[in-house]
């Protein structure tokens, strides 16, 4: 039961966690783990259909030509949208992304985010993202819960943030970034 659980439930990483001597479809097709034999799992034999499965992810995050491509001959950007693409694979109901966009340039950081915002409204996932950048958490959050030292210190809509609750949140000495 647990384990069925599991698998619905995708993971998007602040460092990517890919295999980076795999190519981009064997780190995409890692997302289908849980769904497959332990015994094909070792050989990476796949179905037909969840190749064509992951060819289909990769192309909807902008990169069906890196599809035999080693993992870390991408960019920061790329291979996170492969950690989003591996995560599709679940068929997930639920997608935990831990600072995905850390450690990523403002522009990138936005794109990640609109692909997470996509899912989000176009197949009903639910994404549950930490992020340290305020404006970001404005742009595409629809409700933040907020904690500092392990506490709760909000639970609201993403406009009720100010500078001045945001200090109140963090502590006074507090400096928003980006």
């Amino acid at each position: 039961e647990l384990r069925r659980i599991r698998r619905r439930i995708g993971m998007v990483f602040q460092q990517f966690n890919l295999v980076h001597r795999s190519t981009v479809l064997t780190n995409v097709l890692a997302g289908r783990l849980g769904y497959v034999s332990p015994a094909l799992s070792l050989f990476n034999r796949f179905p037909q259909g969840d190749i064509a499965k992951a060819h289909a992810q990769l192309a909807r995050v902008g990169l069906a030509d890196k599809a035999h491509s080693r993992a870390d001959a991408l960019s920061g950007g790329q291979q996170q949208r492969v950690g989003i693409a591996r995560a599709l694979m679940q068929d997930p109901i639920l997608i935990l992304a831990d600072e995905p966009v850390a450690s990523l340039d403002p522009v990138l950081a936005h794109s990640i985010m609109q692909h997470l915002e996509q899912i989000n409204q176009e197949d009903g996932v639910t994404v549950l993202c930490s992020l340290h950048f305020l404006d970001l958490v404005h742009r595409y959050a629809d409700r933040v819960l907020a904690l500092n030292q392990g506490l709760l210190m909000f639970d609201g809509l993403p406009e009720a943030i100010d500078d001045e609750k945001f200090k109140e949140i963090y502590g006074k000495e507090a400096e928003r970034v980006g």
